[in-house]
């Protein structure tokens, strides 16, 4: 198995903001239970029940992406029998991209990189992290980011997907992974609807794959019934070959257990896409 959307953060070794706001909620809910440091082990005996062998790093926040990949290079370096690849931060319309890539890419972890473009429309509206997409820079970015064989992990809201569409298509060397299913935070069924009619905007784009993750973020007292439809309609858009299992750990972890969530994303994939979903998908992607 590999986990194809954790994170680990060492308040000790690396900085992060968000951790370190005490008291301040999120749009994922009050993050006082995960503010203290997350480390490999931690991780290892969350997932190792599962048969999970890998998994893949995202960046989280860290007040100097660089400080961040350097660290989790480090750990990843440390583990004997574990595959670990990151997907780490950088800004694609700074005048600093091309040398901050060329750093990021001399760690041998590194095969991707995330910048956010919508969490919640709350958070969204206060950050305003869409107006990425209006920034010709951020086009360019994501051009390069292929041309180096580097891909783009996605997070935004349904809301932006059309929008985002249209940018990828200009980027079709860019293979993009598309994080928590693209975020569908309005669990109405009219608003399921909504996001599955938006989805197809970035499922329709063959270099766009999905990772099944977070979906806890916006119900946090969820069942499985409640994630069956989600990853249903993301298999039946994106299918088995680019669709990924990812745990968001340790945020998800406000919600319930690994096991928890583990058993529930089992049950909710059709047995015959296990090895692809909880797997070889992520294998393949991310380099694995």
């Amino acid at each position: 198995m590999i986990d194809a959307h954790h994170h680990l953060w060492d308040l000790a070794a690396v900085e992060y903001p968000w951790l370190a706001a005490k008291g301040t909620p999120r749009f994922f809910g009050d993050p006082t239970p995960i503010q203290k440091t997350y480390g490999f082990d931690d991780f290892f005996a969350d997932s190792v029940g599962h048969g999970a062998t890998g998994s893949v790093h995202i960046q989280v926040g860290a007040a100097d992406p660089l400080v961040e990949a350097r660290w989790v290079q480090a750990v990843a370096e440390a583990q004997q029998d574990w595959r670990m690849a990151q997907v780490a931060f950088c800004d694609l319309t700074s005048a600093d991209r091309s040398a901050n890539l060329d750093e990021l890419q001399r760690m041998s972890t590194v095969r991707g990189v995330r910048q956010i473009v919508g969490r919640a429309p709350g958070e969204d509206a206060e950050t305003g992290t869409q107006d990425l997409l209006d920034n010709s820079e951020f086009l360019s970015g994501l051009q390069e980011l292929g041309e180096r064989g580097l891909s783009f992990d996605l997070q935004l809201i349904p809301e932006l997907m059309d929008r985002m569409a249209q940018l990828l298509a200009q980027a079709p060397n860019t293979a993009v992974a598309l994080c928590h299913a693209g975020s569908p935070h309005d669990r109405t069924v009219m608003g399921l609807s909504e996001w599955a009619k938006t989805l197809r905007a970035l499922s329709d784009l063959p270099q766009v794959y999905c990772k099944i993750s977070g979906l806890g973020m916006f119900q946090h007292h969820w069942e499985v019934a409640d994630f069956k439809p989600i990853i249903q309609t993301c298999l039946d858009q994106f299918g088995a070959e680019r669709c990924m299992f990812g745990s968001n750990f340790p945020v998800d972890s406000l919600y319930s257990d690994y096991d928890r969530l583990f058993e529930a994303h089992m049950a909710c994939v059709p047995v015959s896409d296990h090895a692809a979903v909880f797997g070889e998908t992520a294998t393949q992607f991310y380099q694995l």
